[in-house]
């Protein structure tokens, strides 16, 4: 049925509106795709439910892909009911692992705003942004216990002009995490805990990765994170990269056990050789 809708919605010349009313509602893995004939918006007023089959998912619970022009608002929830997930994860074992699934994905969406949603319990990350452009994410809420593996609350890489503002994350890994060949994010007014920080990184672990460039910091509060302000490069990396033009400020930080940290050795599982 979401499918169908949105096929229908894809298909309208203009803006066309997809809702989900009050109510839980169970789904599999989905794919909403474009590029569609105009600016889609989704007003999520209930509360979507993750299927638990862990057999029926690739990487992505929800992805939105080749899309010019997305709202989803409305104050309704993803719950990714990962508490049934998260025994078996092996990513903190070995780097070979094969990841949950994630909760919410855009891949190549351009012009998009995403505000006052909720993302809880998610099996992997939150949210994970891939070749995307000019994307606003403001009064997110997100939500797992802090010794969830993996469950950072937005992920980037490979993006431009993202900005993430007025939101309350706490996650059991990065609160943001900012992955190679970004440029001129900005994160502005964010509650982060708890969690592993805002991260840079990791950095470095393929070939051929691009630099980060451009990142504005300002106005967050970090309680009871691990760590605060974090650059993370992997040993022995197989490219080599730039990340420049950073600023920070009006940055909070209570109970933080690393505030500012920059690890050029870093290390995401428990078999990396000693350096």
């Amino acid at each position: 049925a979401f499918v169908a809708a949105w096929s229908v919605a894809c298909a309208v010349q203009g803006k066309a509106t997809i809702v989900i009313p009050e109510g839980a509602y169970l789904l599999g893995p989905t794919i909403f795709k474009g590029p569609c004939n105009g600016i889609m918006v989704m007003q999520v007023i209930g509360q979507l439910l993750a299927s638990t089959h862990l057999e029926a998912y690739n990487q992505y619970w929800l992805h939105f892909q080749y899309i010019n022009g997305l709202v989803i608002s409305g104050g309704g929830r993803f719950n990714g009911q990962g508490a049934s997930a998260w025994p078996y994860n092996q990513c903190k074992k070995t780097q070979d692992c094969k990841p949950l699934p994630m909760n919410l994905v855009f891949s190549f969406v351009m012009n998009a705003a995403i505000k006052s949603i909720s993302s809880i319990d998610n099996m992997f990350f939150h949210i994970h942004i891939f070749g995307s452009r000019n994307i606003t994410f403001d009064s997110i809420k997100i939500s797992a216990p802090g010794d969830s593996p993996n469950t950072d609350g937005i992920h980037i890489a490979n993006s431009a002009n993202i900005q993430v503002s007025n939101s309350v994350i706490g996650t059991g890994d990065d609160c943001i995490s900012i992955g190679p060949g970004c440029t001129n994010l900005t994160i502005f007014r964010v509650l982060c805990g708890p969690g592993h920080g805002i991260s840079i990184g990791s950095l470095g672990k393929n070939a051929g990765e691009k630099d980060v460039i451009g990142l504005y910091v300002s106005k967050c509060n970090l309680t009871g994170t691990t760590n605060g302000l974090r650059i993370k490069t992997l040993q022995s990396s197989p490219s080599t990269l730039k990340a420049s033009h950073f600023r920070f400020e009006q940055i909070i930080m209570n109970n933080v056990y690393n505030p500012i940290i920059i690890d050029q050795n870093y290390c995401p599982s428990a078999n990396c050789p000693k350096r």
